[in-house]
C-alpha cells in the first residue's frame, strides 16, 4: 500500500510540476515583445531570460563580436552544468535496461486485466525499482529543466536586439534557417542521440515510436522558430552523442556487433 502511495504522489508531482512550468513559461510570454534589460522585473526576467542575454552578450565582446559563437559558447556551459543530470539519467536508463527481464516476468506473472491483479503487479514492480535503487522518473528530469532554457533562450534572443539582428553562417540569428539546414541537422542528431540511448536495450512500441516522432518534432520545431533555437539544439545534440558514446561505450560496440552480426547473417 506505501509503495502505491508513493507511486501515486510521484505521478501527481510529475503532473504538478509539469502544470507549474506551463503557467511559468505563460506568464513569461506575455511580455514577448518587451526588450530584456537589467531593469526588466519579474521572476522569468530576472532569473532566466536577462542571464541568459548577458551571457549571450558579454559572451560575444570576448568571441571577436560573434553572437553565433557566443551562443555555441554557452550552450557548452549549460551542458557542461547538466552534464551529472544526464549522466544520472543515463545510468538509471542502463538499470530500468537490466530489469526488464525481471519485469517481464512480473507482466506474465500478473497478465489478468483486472484492477486487484493490476494493483499488485504495480506493488510488485515498485518494490523491483526500490530494490535495485531504480527511480523511473529520472530521465523526466533534464526535459523539465531543459524546457524552461530553451523558451529563455527564445526569450534572450527575441528581445535583445542585438542578437536577433546579428548574421551568422548563413543565416540570421532572430529569423528561420532559409534554406532549413539547422532544422534538418536538428532533427538528425536527435535521431542519432536517441538511437544511441537506447543501444543495448530491447526497444518496445513507445521507445520505437519516440525514436521516430521526437526528431519529426524538433524539426517542426526547429523550422517554426528563430534559427538560434536550432543552433542550441543541434550544438547540444552533439554534446550529448558525444557524452553518450563515452558513457554507453560498451552497449553501443555491442549493438554495433549485434547488427553486424545479423546483416553478414542474412
Amino acid at each position: 500500500m506505501r509503495l502505491r502511495r508513493k507511486f501515486r504522489l510521484s505521478k501527481r508531482l510529475v503532473k504538478l510540476i509539469g502544470l507549474f512550468l506551463f503557467v511559468f513559461l505563460l506568464a513569461g510570454c506575455t511580455d514577448i515583445k518587451q526588450p530584456i534589460t537589467a531593469e526588466s522585473t519579474g521572476f522569468w526576467n530576472e532569473y532566466i531570460v536577462y542571464p541568459l542575454s548577458w551571457l549571450i552578450t558579454e559572451g560575444a565582446h570576448v568571441l571577436w563580436g560573434s553572437f553565433g559563437l557566443s551562443i555555441i559558447f554557452v550552450t557548452i556551459i549549460i551542458r557542461l552544468a547538466m552534464l551529472p543530470l544526464m549522466i544520472k539519467q543515463t545510468k538509471s536508463s542502463k538499470a530500468m535496461q537490466a530489469l526488464q527481464p525481471e519485469m517481464q516476468k512480473l507482466r506474465e506473472k500478473y497478465s489478468s486485466k483486472d484492477q486487484k491483479t493490476q494493483q499488485k503487479l504495480q506493488q510488485e514492480t515498485m518494490a523491483l525499482f526500490q530494490k535495485h535503487g531504480v527511480n523511473p522518473l529520472a530521465g523526466c528530469f533534464p526535459l523539465i529543466i531543459q524546457m524552461p532554457v530553451l523558451i529563455g533562450f527564445y526569450h534572450a534572443i527575441s528581445r535583445t536586439r542585438a542578437i536577433a539582428d546579428h548574421e551568422f553562417l548563413w543565416f540570421d540569428l532572430g529569423d528561420k534557417d532559409p534554406y532549413y539546414i539547422l532544422p534538418i541537422i536538428a532533427g538528425i542528431t536527435t535521431f542519432i542521440q536517441q538511437k544511441m540511448m537506447m543501444a543495448g536495450s530491447d526497444a518496445n512500441p513507445q521507445m520505437q515510436m519516440m525514436l521516430y516522432m521526437m526528431p519529426i518534432m524538433i524539426l517542426v520545431f526547429a523550422i517554426n522558430f528563430p534559427a538560434a533555437l536550432s543552433l542550441y539544439w543541434v550544438v547540444g545534440n552533439l554534446f550529448m552523442i558525444v557524452q553518450t558514446y563515452f558513457i554507453k561505450g560498451p552497449d553501443l560496440r555491442k549493438a554495433s556487433a549485434t547488427g553486424s552480426a545479423g546483416g553478414a547473417k542474412k
